[in-house]
């Protein structure tokens, strides 16, 4: 009786234990979904659909994972701030949009060893992220958003064929747009016009850095500076109020107001982020993924904008639009 009540009790015990394994083995790290954290530095409808191009990309090829994100608000001390959270979080990739986010982001990661995979970063050798644009960087790569400028400046000049005066309203602090600014600038030399320099450190000085163009300059050109863009509406004011166009690099702020671009789209652009990001996810070895450009450009004008300057845009430009805005 005693040997039965033995076994009763070691069968029980054995069962109430491998039943405390099993759960413990569905509650360790290995088993957890992977983390993919996403951040920007500013909110914008050009950035945000970068991440939904990257989030739908997870989607589309079944990726199960977390997705963090977090946003700067345009404020640096705060991008800082979340790369080192994201560092001490150890996920599995960090995906930062923009250069200010992903340099940040490096910054930090690099010490954990974590995968870094970038979106919409102009030139990521002349902000120290990568080697040359064939090779990855020590743990980092992604897809680079460099403006086809030849293709903007060939737009003004369809556009406003008597434009010699180009003024651009810039954050010098953006290494972003100090490249796209060397390219766009020696684009319009080539072409006989001049480029006017305004600098504006932070949102509050964009309004000012514009008024300061007005009587100077026949068209502004916005690059991909997330300070200015961040600012467009201030920007498009002042600009709008003495008459003056404006170009752009970035396809939503030709929604907002600005005259026209030829450029690649944002969805586009995060969707293969995406495709990169699934790759790191699925084991393949950061080192061996160089740095991507889209191939596809778009051209979006905005013809309530013309209208408003009494401008007209040619038919034939019209008719190579990919996006007309009409009001």
């Amino acid at each position: 009786m005693k040997s039965h009540r033995l076994k009763s009790f070691i069968y029980c015990s054995v069962s109430f234990f491998s039943m405390v394994l099993a759960c413990a083995a569905e509650m360790t790290p290995s088993s957890q979904k992977p983390v993919v954290a996403i951040t920007q530095i500013v909110p914008h409808p050009s950035l945000d659909l970068i991440r939904k191009g990257i989030e739908d990309e997870l989607k589309a090829q079944k990726i199960v994972c977390e997705i963090q994100f977090e946003n700067a608000q345009g404020n640096i001390a705060t991008a800082t701030q979340i790369a080192q959270k994201f560092a001490s979080q150890n996920p599995s990739v960090i995906v930062p949009i923009t250069t200010p986010s992903t340099q940040t982001v490096y910054a930090a990661a690099s010490l954990q060893n974590i995968p870094v995979v970038f979106a919409a970063v102009n030139d990521p050798v002349s902000a120290k992220l990568v080697p040359s644009m064939d090779k990855a960087g020590k743990g980092i790569t992604g897809v680079s958003d460099l403006p086809p400028v030849a293709d903007q400046v060939a737009l003004i000049q369809e556009i406003l064929p008597k434009v010699k005066k180009i003024g651009v309203v810039y954050n010098p602090g953006e290494s972003n747009s100090v490249a796209l600014l060397e390219l766009f600038e020696k684009a319009l030399m080539e072409n006989g016009m001049v480029l006017s320099r305004a600098t504006a450190a932070n949102m509050v000085d964009v309004a000012a850095a514009t008024t300061s163009l007005v009587g100077k300059v026949d068209v502004i050109y916005i690059p991909n500076d997330n300070t200015v863009v961040a600012a467009l509406e201030a920007l498009l004011k002042v600009a709008q109020g003495n008459k003056i166009p404006v170009f752009c690099a970035d396809p939503e702020s030709v929604k907002q107001g600005c005259l026209g671009t030829v450029t690649h789209s944002q969805y586009g652009l995060g969707r293969q982020t995406g495709k990169m990001v699934v790759k790191v996810l699925k084991g393949t070895d950061i080192q061996t993924l160089s740095v991507e450009t889209p191939t596809k450009v778009e051209m979006s004008l905005n013809q309530a904008a013309a209208n408003a300057l009494k401008i007209t845009i040619p038919e034939p430009v019209v008719k190579r639009a990919h996006h007309v805005i009409k009001q």
